[in-house]
């Protein structure tokens, strides 16, 4: 980089974070969101695409051992949880990572987050998408004839129009769905727990796989099961009293989203075997079903099962919601730093939404959800999202001593974790990922030069 682009950079950089740490009268968000509003909001992120499908893929790759995967990307989840808490608590602003990395390291890094974050999670929101799609079609004998991708983009799209009505009314959608989802749950565990009690001795052997590596790519692949809670923090700008509610929001929410994913994996597992509720997942035509619903067919306590596959579509709608509000922030807070066009840190009068923002990433998810492979889609989730964890926890070392909340070692750890997992996934996802991120690294560098030149013409 030429000197005279650290001089652009640092003044931009010094603009921006004042801009960021101040919410104005014509950039900030209204706060109208509480303690069980953001709970919720992480609840409705975590408990979708993690407990109906993640389970399953992981048990294909581990076996039985993938109940201490969960239990080892719940600690991993803890690590980052705690830096993602007293980051945004002491920068409550919209964008998550993104701004933080701007804020305690460099536009760069702070760039790169934002953008693996948005890549990760369109991919993981498109493939929730496609998801509902197939419940609803297995659910509704009328819609089985109905084109799976055209369901999917219809989903998209009503819950885009939700998010463009405001925060307020998404948490009001987001609770109704967060409580029929996790009752679905519930359900299927008490149903479920005397055929685990009776089978569990013979499908829980072995426990472990022969090769390590595959015990760490199921760990990762779990790890992405919990990063809901990354959406309280993307909505910091929009919670009220933020030092104390977000933190709360992010260690309550992972305590109970961990305790239940173990408690579904269990009772899944023990009753059918790793291998069986792996076929169920995936399947081999290439149509993916509700697996737990299936499972909850053969309980013998009645109507468990159509409960449960109400609560998996649920479920995937809650994932919807919850990325399309998480994902819009980041690209606004990308817009207000001139890492995407300004049109998108636009907001509307009542300041309660950013339109533009809203509508781009509503379109790129409809469009990815007309063929979603889902297993493609979340093993390259597990590698952006722990890179983009990893910046997470480089800005918390970074942090000033007297802003820091938790000890400086519990950063380090998620750090040297998030590390640690990130490239046990398939070789082919992780390049994959180095090309998406040298793509947006290009992007970034268009834009800066467009906004450069719209404020050398004004000036002149």
């Amino acid at each position: 980089m030429q000197p005279t682009d650290r001089a652009a950079d640092a003044n931009r950089l010094e603009d921006a974070n004042s801009a960021a740490a101040t919410n104005t009268a014509d950039t900030g968000l209204r706060r109208e969101v509480g303690l069980v509003g953001a709970v919720s909001m992480g609840l409705g992120s975590i408990i979708g695409t993690g407990a109906f499908v993640s389970i399953g893929i992981a048990a294909g790759i581990t076996g039985p051992s993938v109940l201490l995967a969960i239990a080892v990307a719940s600690v991993v989840a803890t690590f980052n949880a705690l830096s993602s808490a007293q980051l945004a608590a002491n920068l409550p602003v919209s964008g998550g990572t993104y701004e933080y990395g701007y804020h305690y390291l460099r536009p760069w890094l702070g760039f790169v987050a934002g953008w693996m974050f948005l890549c990760a999670k369109i991919a993981s929101a498109a493939a929730a998408a496609r998801g509902f799609a197939g419940y609803f079609a297995a659910g509704f004998t009328p819609a089985s004839a109905w084109p799976q991708g055209l369901i999917a983009v219809v989903a998209v799209t009503g819950l885009t129009v939700i998010v463009l009505c405001g925060v307020r009314r998404s948490g009001w959608a987001n609770v109704a769905i967060v409580s029929v989802t996790v009752a679905a749950l519930a359900a299927f565990v008490i149903a479920g727990l005397p055929s685990a009690i009776a089978s569990g001795s013979a499908n829980l052997q072995p426990f472990f796989p022969a090769s390590p590596a595959r015990f760490l790519e199921a760990t990762a692949l779990m790890f992405v099961a919990y990063t809901g809670y990354g959406r309280i923090a993307t909505l910091g700008e929009e919670v009220r009293e933020p030092r104390v509610t977000i933190p709360r929001a992010i260690v309550v929410t992972l305590l109970l989203s961990s305790s239940l994913y173990i408690a579904v994996g269990f009772v899944a597992i023990a009753a059918v075997g790793a291998e069986s509720l792996t076929a169920i997942t995936v399947g081999t035509t290439g149509q993916r079903a509700a697996p737990l619903a299936i499972l909850a067919a053969d309980f013998s306590i009645p109507l468990v099962a159509t409960l449960v596959s109400l609560g998996a579509m649920t479920a995937m709608l809650g994932v919807l919601l919850n990325l399309i509000l998480g994902l819009s922030r980041v690209v606004l807070a990308m817009g207000r730093r001139d890492d995407a066009p300004a049109l998108f840190a636009k907001l509307n009068r009542q300041r309660t939404t950013p339109v533009a923002a809203v509508v781009l990433v509503g379109s790129i998810i409809a469009t990815l959800a007309w063929a979603s492979d889902i297993k493609t889609a979340w093993s390259f989730s597990a590698f952006t999202v722990l890179v983009y964890y990893a910046i997470t926890n480089l800005s918390a070392i970074a942090m000033p001593r007297d802003q820091k909340l938790y000890p400086r070692w519990i950063p380090w750890c998620g750090l040297m974790s998030c590390l640690g997992l990130a490239f046990w996934v398939e070789t082919r996802i992780w390049l994959i990922g180095l090309v998406i991120l040298a793509i947006g690294l290009v992007f970034r560098q268009l834009c800066r030069w467009r906004a450069d030149r719209r404020v050398s013409l004004t000036a002149g």
